[in-house]
């Protein structure tokens, strides 16, 4: 699997992004119209993204949203109630579709080590597909009230047993070493962490998205493959 065949599999869409996150806020939010309401979730999301790529979210103020999303700050308000709940809106969906898809594309795979080869290319492919979405909830977490602080940890452990589950599975099976396990996963976890939070870096060495996700894989699989 390449990138471009990624994107043909898994379409992640605004407004299907958008769509999911009204059905889950339905009583919250204070359009009834769906059609409307996905439009202006992608305008505010769309926004906030934007104006978070020159400063942080602790910093922008309803009024520069207003301004970036062409949406009066009273129009704002039917969709939250304070800037908190809308960065919650956007880590919670953005942590639901990461671990929706890793999952649904591992369990394509037949045996361990291919599985790990999946779940590799498929983390690294939709941080590039949702880069500035991926970067934001990685940066933005701190700001986040104390319990979704909590949820946002738990996700990361979670992505992390995703791989530890993985890897047993192989050395079980005799495919892989017996390594330190939750190390191996949390340097696979550093590693595609490291595509979407310094891309500049490997934009600038013209690296591709395919030629990471491939050396990634080889790096690992050097690590762990019994040959």
């Amino acid at each position: 699997m390449i990138y471009n065949d990624f994107k043909k599999i898994v379409n992640i869409s605004k407004e299907e992004i958008s769509g999911q996150i009204l059905e889950q806020n339905r009583d919250s939010i204070k359009i009834k119209k769906e059609k409307r309401a996905i439009e202006n979730l992608i305008r505010i999301i769309d926004a906030t993204l934007a104006i978070c790529s020159k400063k942080s979210f602790q910093a922008m103020s309803i009024r520069d949203l207003s301004a970036e999303s062409g949406m009066s700050r009273g129009a704002l308000y039917s969709y939250f109630t304070s800037k908190e709940e809308l960065l919650v809106l956007i880590q919670a969906q953005g942590r639901e579709i990461a671990n929706r898809v890793l999952c649904d594309q591992i369990a394509h795979g037949n045996g361990p080590a291919e599985k790990l080869r999946l779940g590799i290319k498929s983390h690294i492919y939709l941080s590039e597909a949702m880069q500035t979405w991926f970067y934001f909830t990685y940066i933005e977490a701190r700001n986040l009230p104390k319990d979704e602080q909590k949820r946002a940890i738990e996700s990361e452990l979670q992505t992390e047993k995703i791989f530890i589950d993985i890897i047993n599975e192989g050395i079980q099976e005799k495919v892989f070493r017996d390594e330190n396990v939750v190390l191996a996963a949390s340097v696979i976890k550093a590693m595609l962490q490291d595509w979407y939070l310094k891309r500049w870096k490997y934009q600038n060495r013209k690296v591709s998205v395919d030629d990471y996700a491939d050396f990634v894989i080889n790096v690992v699989e050097s690590t762990l493959l019994i040959k």
